[in-house]
């Protein structure tokens, strides 16, 4: 099978997110001006460069009462700041609930049932319990073709690891089973972990 995408696809459903899988889940917290938090899932998510670490995430649409984005990018641009929360299996339910449309004054942390704590470096509120959390500041936003198509680039300024998921000096992905997003409705979980050395190491 082949299509143009301005063409359309042909099939029930759209399958571009299921072409690009697993993709890593940014669970990106902000706040508001008026000292509100919010929280939202994002799996247009990535680790960008090493020195300094730098991370992304794209939005790509937008709700009524913030017209032409959401409200982490909203917030964002407003701020300068937001933090990368890392998602474990085990919160699966809470970052699912924390991605509902609900009205910008709506805290998701509450919402999800999650306890907000604040960041060290940012004036930002992060997840409690999170396996790890990036704190970072704003570097820039790049406006994409499409509606609502945005992409936020944040270096990081401070990294949170929870102490269990270290061991012998390496951050342990089996300990916390990281989320991913897949296609339609699907996600996975990291469970199983391989090494292969690079041929010029």
């Amino acid at each position: 099978m082949f299509y143009r995408p301005e063409d359309g696809h042909g099939l029930p459903h759209n399958p571009f997110n299921a072409l690009i899988t697993p993709r890593p889940i940014g669970w990106i917290s902000s706040r508001a001006e008026d000292g509100s938090n919010n929280l939202a899932p994002y799996s247009f998510f990535n680790g960008v460069a090493y020195t300094p670490p730098q991370v992304m995430f794209a939005s790509t649409g937008s709700k009524d009462d913030q017209p032409g984005t959401k409200d982490s990018l909203a917030n964002i641009e407003d701020t300068g700041v937001f933090c990368v929360n890392i998602v474990a299996y085990e919160m699966r339910d809470a970052m699912n609930a924390s991605s509902a449309m609900l009205p910008k004054e709506v805290d998701e942390f509450s919402h999800a049932g999650l306890t907000a704590v604040e960041c060290d470096t940012i004036n930002c509120a992060r997840i409690e319990g999170a396996p790890a959390a990036l704190e970072c500041k704003l570097t820039q936003i790049v406006t994409l073709p499409g509606v609502a198509n945005r992409v936020a680039f944040g270096e990081v300024t401070g990294i949170h690891l929870r102490d269990d998921c270290l061991r012998d000096g390496i951050f342990d992905v089996t300990t916390f089973h990281p989320l991913a997003r897949m296609g339609y409705r699907d996600y996975t979980v990291v469970r199983d972990v391989f090494s292969l050395a690079r041929p010029d190491d």
